[in-house]
């Protein structure tokens, strides 16, 4: 009966993304009507399930950290496309897009993902352990980026508004890119056991997973599949971002808000994953997700649109106004109190849900 179970998950998880591709190839670039996109929301869902299930068969192959790895890059990859796309489909009414959703990514991750990832894994475990050493660097990192790229050009004199000079912009991204290589090689090479299970004072391996790791062949199969339901995701949310655009205007909310949601799309199968990690007492494979995600959201994104702003028309602006910016400051500050003990209650969990909660209505209600 579980052989059974496991066959039928196997078939659909394959077969969605590759229906989700066909639906994508067949609706990308159309007007679709009201029937049209709740089809394509049907299928967005199911590839987000998907990528979950071929990112978790890739992580048991691979190990940690590299499996949370692959999928904070894959998505953030399509991530990057994708804002690039809308950018240059939408002229100087999409200047702050790129600002919007690496922030919007920045607060789930950090609030969000870390905030309920902590509060299932100590409602489960009463306590939840990590590695600070791993933890810190990462978090580390996330501030440092944050600040350089989304802090600093609502100060600088030499731009126009919150923009960059390009002297500033070419400075930015080159910093993004060294910093993102430097983390990626201590998390995989020089420092790799800083982001693994915290070992106990009995020498026992915390959040091990004993099941059998699948078989090469498996592996590399769901990282095709995971890629096709990725491009899925990425793309089958542009196609229903008309709609999403228009929900936002009819509902008077600011614009802002659309790149909240593309943000709480592309990072679903990221959420899914890591809650599941916690869930089963992997707390460090949560925070490497989470704190993982926000640093490629930051680190490839500004490189990238700032390479495309060669070719792009509109301006591009970066600096976040003194609203965003006390809710980073708070994230910063909770972020580290919750690092250093290497251990966190239900409360730490709540204090970043809190900050998440605040962000959103924020966001609604500015």
């Amino acid at each position: 009966m579980i052989a059974r179970i496991r066959s039928t998950a196997q078939h659909w998880t394959r077969a969605v993304p590759v229906l989700a591709v066909v639906l994508l190839i067949l609706v990308w670039g159309r007007s679709l009507p009201g029937a049209l996109v709740a089809v394509v929301t049907l299928f967005l869902a199911g590839s987000v399930l998907a990528a979950v299930h071929h990112a978790e068969v890739i992580a048991h192959r691979v190990g940690e950290p590299f499996g949370s790895l692959v999928l904070a890059v894959a998505v953030t990859i399509i991530e990057v496309a994708l804002i690039v796309t809308l950018m240059a489909d939408g002229g100087d009414k999409s200047a702050a897009l790129a600002r919007d959703t690496v922030f919007a990514a920045v607060m789930i991750t950090c609030n969000g993902i870390v905030g309920l990832c902590l509060l299932v894994g100590a409602l489960r475990r009463r306590v939840a352990i990590f590695n600070p050493e791993g933890t810190g660097a990462a978090l580390a990192t996330v501030s440092t980026l944050a600040g350089l790229s989304l802090v600093l050009p609502s100060f600088t004199t030499s731009g126009t508004g919150a923009q960059f000079s390009t002297p500033q912009l070419i400075f930015a991204a080159l910093a993004s890119l060294v910093l993102y290589g430097l983390f990626v090689t201590t998390q995989t090479v020089r420092h790799r056991d800083y982001f693994l299970a915290p070992v106990t004072a009995t020498g026992d391996v915390l959040d091990t997973d004993h099941a059998e790791p699948p078989s090469r062949r498996t592996a590399l199969i769901s990282l095709g599949h995971l890629g096709l339901a990725l491009v899925a995701v990425v793309g089958l949310a542009k196609a229903v971002s008309p709609a999403i655009e228009s929900g936002v205007a009819a509902a008077g909310l600011p614009s802002s808000v659309v790149g909240v949601v593309i943000a709480l799309l592309v990072l679903l199968p990221e959420t899914i994953a890591a809650v599941r990690a916690a869930r089963r007492g992997r707390i460090q494979t949560s925070l490497n997700l989470g704190l993982g995600s926000a640093m490629a959201s930051i680190g490839l994104t500004i490189p990238a649109v700032a390479a495309a702003s060669v070719w792009l028309a509109g301006p591009l602006e970066l600096g976040l106004g003194p609203t965003h910016m006390v809710l980073l400051a708070l994230t910063v500050a909770a972020g580290t109190l919750t690092v250093i003990p290497g251990r966190a209650t239900p409360l730490q969990g709540g204090v970043h849900l809190a900050l998440f909660a605040g962000y959103i209505v924020l966001a609604l209600s500015p």
